[in-house]
């Protein structure tokens, strides 16, 4: 059974672990090994942990997903949603999303990006109510694609 719950700075290495793996993927298919996600340090990790709302997905004692939310004036800025890549597409990005959304009742509106080649990510996103705001070309190979999603 996934539970979800807040993060504790203990975390940090496992979320980090579970991020780098998540985010091979990503990296292979717009051809950049040095993708933020992928060269965060423990510190940065554990300062998100005590700056921002970190959650983590967990499957009895395995850390298996996280998210983080930042209040930035009305909006949260959503970031480093993140699931093992042997539980992909069973629900827990979608947990963790809904989570988030509900631990962040202040928020008028959440904002998150995510690269213009992954359609796993877009779908996610759209399915939970995440509309396109605007695309930003980054590389002659990355375009972010920005989404907000009203509260």
């Amino acid at each position: 059974m996934i539970t979800v719950e807040r993060a504790v700075a203990e975390d940090a290495g496992e979320i980090l672990t579970v991020q780098r793996a998540a985010y091979v993927t990503e990296a292979q298919l717009y051809g950049d090994p040095f993708i933020p996600p992928l060269v965060e340090s423990i510190e940065r990790a554990r300062k998100a942990i005590e700056e921002a709302v970190v959650l983590v997905a967990r499957d009895g004692p395995r850390l298996v997903g996280s998210v983080r939310g930042k209040l930035s004036g009305s909006v949260c800025l959503v970031g480093r949603l993140v699931v093992v890549p042997d539980r992909q597409r069973r629900g827990i990005g979608s947990a963790l999303l809904r989570a988030l959304h509900d631990a962040v009742p202040e928020a008028e509106a959440f904002d998150l990006f995510t690269g213009h080649l992954s359609e796993g990510n877009l779908r996610l996103c759209r399915k939970h109510g995440y509309r396109e705001v605007g695309r930003e070309r980054v590389h002659d190979h990355l375009t972010l694609i920005h989404m907000r999603r009203a509260a």
